[in-house]
């Protein structure tokens, strides 16, 4: 999740810390009519989604690494996401979701 525009571990963080705060969750990412955010889609589009245990954090940290850096490289995405964990695959199109959020072209991304 994300207080005050900065992404934190939701599960490090007491309700009442947070009181007075900006936060933003994974429900905050849509778009105003409901539908799926430009990050979500790509996740959606290059099947960045698996059993979805991970996928608030890495879309949450993916927010936070592209506010900062909207046209990161591929190391820059690996290494922002090293925190989250994700148990069912290697990150490749969790990468590749990231690098399409950012505008740009994953055809060439080499496979793991």
């Amino acid at each position: 999740m994300h207080v005050d525009g900065r992404p934190v571990k939701s599960c490090t963080v007491f309700a009442s810390d947070v009181a007075g705060s900006s936060v933003k969750t994974i429900e905050g990412m849509a778009n105003a009519d409901g539908s799926l955010g430009v990050i979500q889609q790509a996740f959606q589009d290059h099947h960045g989604l698996q059993c979805g245990f991970c996928t608030p954090g890495m879309v949450m940290s993916a927010a936070a690494l592209l506010a900062e850096t909207p046209k990161p490289t591929e190391q820059e995405v690996r290494h922002y996401l090293d925190g989250n964990i994700c148990r069912c695959t290697g990150y490749h199109n969790i990468v590749k979701a990231v690098m399409a959020a950012s505008g740009q072209d994953v055809s060439a991304l080499a496979a793991e």
